[in-house]
């Protein structure tokens, strides 16, 4: 039996009875915070440029809704579009470095709403999703990282297909199939931090789109890999260059679930920086305005070596600036807590001046999320601050995830009872439908509009 067969009949067997209320919980909390980071979004401009490309590409009607338009249209065009606006800001959920939540939410959405699939099935769906994609993201994206390889599309094109599968109450063996099918499909690099480009925000989307076609292929009796991930040119060795630990593998299927694993973002900037952000407001509060004449930060090699983190510019884009360390920490020590506004500051003379001051060195004595920080005063104090963090402390319940989401939505003047209607759907989606969400977008884009 292969890695695809185990996961196929785990797949299959998801189903209120069996997924722990822990887990079921969590899905909820995921749902939640995607539907409230695309809402604070819609002030973004990438949906609209992957509508606009989405419905050029997939012409006609249908079902799916565009949630930053209010149009229906396509399913893909619709996948494309609605993935742009929840990765719009860059604070969607995490699963280690895979931004799972921004390629299945979306997708299971438009193909409910197309008819594909029925709203009880909708939490089995995206933990299967979580489930298989923070797997091989757990085991591998240590290898594959530093190799230029996004985790969110290496790993997400598997999460895509699980989920799709789950909601089709797919057999094992077309499961399998699916699975082998979206290992082929697989890719995506890293380079567009390195550039501080935009393909990135459209990535989720066609992965979406590449997960839903591996699955539809299984179900027209594609022949499929069954050793896609484990095999002498599977995912593993292509991919990780290395082979893929099996029995751990199996060993974490259904016992380490992925999905406890998800870790939510309070600020607007890539997942690696949410620590050294953290640390950084405390050091404003030490340093109290005085002089800063130079400062280090030191991070586990995975995070520094992850591309656009030691860039100092110039900058011109926002994937610029969320992904480097000497930005973030020199705006939030100079203005406070990020928002999408300050990520904009391009030509902030202040900030860029510090930004040149600011180094990020490797140590691997320091765990990935955590950091060091030394700050050099101009008064010649020298100020340490360590700040240890896990994936646990960004885990938040679904009370505060809904408070965080409020404060967030209300940087973009959308109103609490927006909020308020998301987190009633995420608590009963099956008896809610989508009602909830369509009206509470509506409203959020009339009051951004304001």
């Amino acid at each position: 039996m292969t890695i695809a067969d185990d996961l196929g009949r785990f797949v299959s067997g998801l189903q209120r009875e069996t997924i722990p209320g822990a887990v079921w919980n969590k899905a909820q909390t995921c749902l939640l915070n995607g539907y409230g980071i695309a809402m604070a979004g819609l002030a973004t401009p990438y949906e609209p440029l992957a509508r606009q490309a989405g419905q050029a590409m997939y012409p006609g009607g249908g079902a799916a809704s565009f949630l930053g338009s209010g149009e229906t249209g396509n399913i893909s065009a619709a996948i494309l579009a609605n993935g742009a606006l929840f990765h719009g800001r860059g604070q969607e959920d995490t699963c280690g470095a895979a931004h799972l939540g921004a390629v299945v939410i979306p997708l299971l959405m438009a193909l409910i709403e197309s008819g594909h699939g029925d709203i009880e099935d909708l939490i089995p769906a995206l933990v299967a999703g979580y489930e298989v994609g923070g797997l091989f993201e757990e085991l591998l994206a240590g290898a594959t990282t530093p190799r230029g390889f996004r985790a969110t599309t290496i790993y997400g094109v598997g999460a895509a297909a699980a989920a799709a599968a789950r909601l089709f109450h797919m057999p094992p063996e077309q499961i399998c199939a699916a699975l082998g099918n979206a290992v082929s499909f697989s890719g995506g690099l890293l380079q567009t931090f390195a550039e501080g480009t935009d393909e990135w925000r459209y990535q989720v989307g066609v992965t979406a789109q590449a997960g839903w076609a591996a699955t539809e292929l299984a179900r027209a009796g594609s022949v499929s890999l069954r050793r896609g991930y484990e095999g002498a040119k599977g995912l593993a060795m292509a991919f990780a260059g290395q082979p893929l630990d099996t029995e751990t593998a199996r060993a974490k299927i259904g016992r380490d679930w992925q999905t406890l694993r998800v870790a939510f973002k309070p600020f607007p900037v890539c997942a690696f920086n949410q620590t050294p952000v953290t640390a950084t407001l405390d050091l404003r509060d030490r340093i109290a305005g005085r002089g800063i004449e130079r400062a280090t930060v030191w991070m586990n090699p995975y995070e520094c070596g992850y591309a656009g983190m030691d860039s100092k510019g110039p900058f011109s884009t926002i994937g610029g600036t969320l992904m480097s360390i000497p930005f973030c920490v020199a705006q939030t020590l100079l203005r406070g807590a990020p928002s999408m506004a300050m990520m904009t500051e391009y030509d902030d003379a202040e900030i860029n001046a510090l930004v040149a001051r600011i180094d990020l060195d490797a140590d691997a004595a320091v765990p990935t999320l955590c950091c060091r920080i030394l700050v050099h005063l101009d008064d010649g104090e020298v100020i340490d601050e360590i700040c240890n963090m896990t994936a646990a402390d960004y885990a938040y319940a679904f009370d505060e995830m809904r408070d965080r989401l409020i404060r967030t939505n209300a940087q973009e003047d959308v109103s609490a009872e927006c909020v308020d209607a998301l987190a009633g759907f995420a608590a009963a989606s099956a008896e809610a439908g989508f009602a909830p969400v369509l009206e509470a977008f509506s409203t959020a884009r009339r009051e951004i509009r304001r």
